[in-house]
């Protein structure tokens, strides 16, 4: 499959102008050579390639070319490549691009009950788990995707990138080391929120602009699963690493609702297959990344970072700051909490799971 990569472009309205004009609006259509349409797409990412996000895409890409013969073409755009991950959203949103792997940290602004994935310690610290939970959970796959969907945003399929880890430019073990600590944060009040109850001083930052951040001070440190913050070098200029497994970053694969309501059936069929089949490959990609980068960050001579793992007792005093945030989450969305509190529990009782009291 075709790969862009493109710089920085400044604001999305250049940049829709620009997919506009060159490509004529939303998806070219066209008919083939044997008379059947084919399909030009736009796929957008927040991550760069060889990151788990750019990667689910160019294999879903790859999927839907060979399940339509040739017909269907997808350009994948590794993050930056249209804009900020705020830029990326409203391309989705007024058809600029045909589908984007969305965080929903991102939308927390947009769609409160998005910001259940902001809450700590609540999804189950197994990850296979929560690959089920993401997969099968009625509140999220139904309830939270039509709240989206009002909002010009279909998620496809919910789907873990690993467990998120911090960095900062001093240990973090106990509450008390975030007091005072610059801690960047997606646009998400909930997330905020959270940082606030450990003492912290939360600052929201595109991705883009973080390293630098890091590096000068800006910010004191970030979280994020370790795949991203080994390839996007965050440990190069962080002292410290903490495996703390405080929450799970969740992202969408989505589309733009109009868009895909408009394909023929047998289009829609075909992404809706290639969806299922890349929940376990997702799965599976990021497993391998988080290993296999933990153990990069580890051995790595040149600029050492000091990794520390949280025991249970330490991860209890975050978690008793974390749980009253679920309150604040309760007050604007009760019927999506409700249902996600059933599917989390139903899960944990199948997997036969131990979990903490206060994950459930």
């Amino acid at each position: 499959m075709r790969k862009r990569k493109y710089g920085w472009l400044a604001g999305s309205a250049m940049v829709s102008a620009l997919v506009l004009s060159a490509c004529g609006g939303g998806g070219d259509e066209e008919a083939g050579g044997d008379g059947e349409e084919t399909y030009d797409w736009r796929f957008v990412t927040e991550e760069n390639e060889g990151q788990v996000q750019y990667e689910y895409a160019e294999e879903f890409a790859n999927r839907l070319n060979e399940k339509s013969d040739g017909r269907i073409n997808m350009d994948v755009f590794e993050f930056g490549g249209l804009g900020s991950e705020v830029d990326q959203v409203e391309q989705l949103q007024n058809g600029a691009v045909e589908f984007a792997i969305v965080s929903p940290g991102f939308t927390g602004t947009m769609v409160e009950e998005g910001q259940i994935f902001s809450l700590q310690f609540l999804l189950p610290d197994d990850q296979e788990v929560t690959h089920q939970l993401l997969n099968e959970s009625e509140a999220l796959n139904e309830d939270l995707a039509a709240l989206y969907e009002e909002s010009g945003i279909l998620p496809l399929s919910f789907w873990t990138e690993g467990a998120t880890q911090w960095t900062g430019s001093r240990e973090l073990t106990e509450p008390e080391d975030f007091e005072g600590f610059r801690m960047r944060t997606q646009d998400s009040p909930l997330n905020q929120r959270s940082y606030e109850a450990y003492g912290a001083d939360p600052t929201v930052m595109s991705a883009g602009d973080l390293y630098g951040a890091l590096q000068q001070g800006t910010v004191d440190g970030q979280e994020n699963p370790i795949f991203f913050i080994q390839d996007s070098s965050y440990h190069e200029v962080q002292d410290y690493m903490t495996i703390s497994n405080h929450n799970t970053y969740v992202a969408m694969t989505t589309v733009n609702p109009d868009f895909y309501n408009d394909l023929p059936e047998d289009i829609q069929g075909m992404i809706d297959e290639t969806v299922d089949e890349m929940r376990d490959e997702s799965y599976a990609l990021q497993e391998r990344l988080n290993e296999e980068l933990l153990t990069d960050i580890e051995e790595n001579t040149d600029t050492p970072t000091e990794v520390t793992e949280l025991t249970e007792e330490q991860r209890d005093a975050f978690r008793e700051l974390a749980v009253p945030q679920r309150d604040f989450f309760a007050e604007t969305a009760e019927k999506t909490q409700r249902l996600f509190w059933k599917s989390l529990k139903e899960k944990s009782k199948k997997w036969k799971v131990e979990k903490h009291p206060n994950n459930l």
